[in-house]
């Protein structure tokens, strides 16, 4: 727990002194929201490129009598870890102040996140198949837009707080 509570620490400390040129112009949650969100985000896509390229070797995962594309399996395998990833940051680090029990933030986090999964599953699926994107960069374009939704579900309920 110690070591957690030092990255913790360090991840705050850090994202504040990113903070300083743009205090007067955003809200520290805010400013929070996206670095936390930026660092997840980039962990995410490296996490993806190393499954789809080298893990899942860009080919068709068989898994019992399902069959799933390269790209559509990096993410399943790859989303269980940065969802972790960000309930973390979400709840240590960004979203400080609510006032929910963890077991709430949680549940609630996890019913915003069944929103993400199936939007990116249905904009992976349209950039890659439909309009013939490469996958990395179809993943870094559908994670622009489930960020936009992503932090309006959080800010207010996932991780709401009353004033």
């Amino acid at each position: 727990m110690q070591i957690l509570s030092k990255i913790k620490n360090l991840i705050i400390t850090i994202s504040d002194w990113f903070y300083k040129p743009f205090r007067k112009y955003i809200p520290l949650e805010l400013f929070r929201y996206g670095f936390t969100g930026g660092l997840n985000t980039l962990f995410d896509i490296f996490l993806y490129f190393i499954f789809y390229n080298f893990i899942l070797d860009k080919e068709i995962v068989h898994i019992g009598f399902i069959a799933m594309s390269p790209h559509i399996a990096a993410f399943v395998f790859v989303f269980p870890i940065t969802f972790t990833t960000g309930f973390l940051l979400a709840k240590y680090v960004t979203f400080t102040n609510s006032n929910l029990s963890g077991h709430n933030q949680l549940i609630r986090y996890g019913i915003s996140v069944t929103g993400s999964i199936i939007l990116h599953y249905i904009l992976l699926k349209f950039f890659v198949e439909y309009v013939g994107i490469w996958p990395t960069f179809s993943k870094i374009i559908t994670v622009a837009i489930v960020s936009v939704y992503s932090f309006f579900v959080q800010k207010f309920f996932s991780f709401r707080s009353k004033k």
